[in-house]
């Protein structure tokens, strides 16, 4: 060390900082680069991004080549620092050579380069596994001998490097990242992404027509009513049925009859020949789930029916799509079939309208785990049958019973905004 100049011990020491600059910043960058951008970019064809993704599969090896060069350059740059400062100024310099070597070092081996590689770690990433992925090779033996004793003393606290997931997402980090990406994709893709995402937590129940609402025809009824019905359905599928709803007969598909019921001589006889076996949906079944049900056995309409075969409702594959596409409605002024905006800004809602469709229109947070409906909603909030003109409160909106009929509530007012001194009510008012 005598013989070997100042000047290029320097130049060493400085080329060890540098080096340490470099493991540190693709320790960083590898462990904070955007796994789904790299998988994207090794599947079409970047080099860098497919070695990266092999380099990740085991990050216990790529962190132990990665720490064994850091600390090697590091031991390295101390000892020539020591030795510079023996030449320079004997044993008193040492300690001054170490301060100033941890400041060094700190500065620019750790904070500067960690915070380039955490702002684009792309770009350091890639280059660094060409240099990387071969030194793990070569390195290898004493790598395995050192991550063998870490993931040792990790499986006392029952840690397994091989369990490592791989960074799926979940169905809530799925929502998230959707909902952050409203740069990059449309509002109206990203809620058919977002609906897309619902139909593993909905139930055939939450989106179905409830029996009180099923339109059909009844084969006891006068023959003209029937045809009456027929020609004013806005449906192209309708039940049959004698007397209820649960002695049903089947499906009658419009289209297919049209024909003959125009050229008038369609009779009950003919409407019986045409009917289609129904198709009966247990409750609690999935929406993704009798989504798929309905495309593999080609219907497009079935029954709800209880675990007692009572029949609970109507669902289609219309209400399924409207789930993640939106609404069909064309009518300009109505925001769904069941939900209406006024002119003064107010809505008027029908008693059957979803808690779900009121939650993806109004923009609420209404529980699904409890009524279905507006209906419910307000008889659970009420426990009693309303009388048109009765005032109550659901999530601290102000909602007004319109129109009742029976025991139920057939059409309310909402208003779109709470009011200033009912933000967050701790209980939810009623007056009539």
């Amino acid at each position: 060390m005598e013989d070997i100049p100042l000047s290029l011990l320097f130049l060493a020491l400085g080329g060890l900082i540098i080096l340490s600059g470099c493991f540190s910043g693709s320790e960083t960058a590898l462990m904070s680069i955007n796994r789904y951008r790299m998988r994207h970019l090794a599947r079409h064809g970047n080099r860098g991004a497919s070695l990266a993704e092999r380099l990740l599969q085991r990050p216990d090896r790529v962190l132990g080549v990665i720490l064994l060069g850091n600390n090697f350059v590091n031991i390295a740059a101390s000892s020539l620092a020591t030795v510079i400062a023996l030449r320079i100024h004997g044993e008193s310099a040492i300690a001054i050579a170490a301060g100033l070597l941890t400041l060094v070092i700190l500065i620019f081996a750790e904070v500067a380069p960690k915070t380039l590689a955490a702002v684009h770690p792309q770009r350091i990433a890639f280059p660094a596994s060409y240099v990387l992925w071969p030194l793990l090779r070569l390195l290898y033996p004493l790598v395995w001998l050192v991550n063998s004793a870490a993931n040792a003393l990790l499986s006392i606290i029952r840690v397994r490097v091989e369990d490592v997931s791989g960074g799926n997402l979940s169905r809530d980090e799925l929502r998230t990242v959707v909902n952050e990406a409203s740069g990059l994709i449309p509002a109206r893709h990203q809620r058919m992404l977002l609906g897309i995402l619902d139909l593993e937590q909905a139930k055939v129940e939450d989106i179905m027509v409830p029996r009180p609402e099923i339109i059909g025809i009844d084969l006891n009824d006068p023959w003209p009513d029937s045809i009456e019905r027929i020609a004013t359905s806005q449906y192209t599928r309708l039940p049959v049925y004698r007397d209820s709803i649960d002695n049903i007969e089947g499906f009658i598909h419009l289209r297919k009859i049209i024909g003959e019921f125009y050229r008038g001589n369609f009779t009950p006889e003919d409407l019986c020949s045409r009917l289609t076996e129904p198709l009966f949906i247990p409750e609690g079944t999935g929406l993704h789930t009798q989504l798929l049900k309905f495309q593999h056995q080609r219907e497009r309409v079935g029954l709800v029916v209880d675990e007692y075969g009572d029949i609970l409702g109507l669902a289609a594959l219309e209400d399924i799509l409207e789930e993640v596409v939106g609404e069909f409605t064309t009518d300009p002024g109505s925001l769904t079939r069941s939900i209406t905006r006024r002119e003064d800004g107010t809505y008027l809602v029908e008693g059957s309208a979803t808690v779900r469709e009121i939650n993806r229109v109004l923009g609420w947070n209404l529980s699904t785990a409890g009524p279905k409906t507006l209906n419910g909603l307000v008889l659970e909030q009420l426990e009693t049958i309303p009388e048109s003109g009765t005032s109550l409160l659901i999530d601290g909106y102000p909602v007004t019973i319109v129109q009742t009929h029976g025991n139920r509530v057939k059409a309310a007012e909402i208003q779109p905004e709470r009011p200033k001194s009912t933000q967050r009510p701790k209980r939810q008012g009623i007056s009539s």
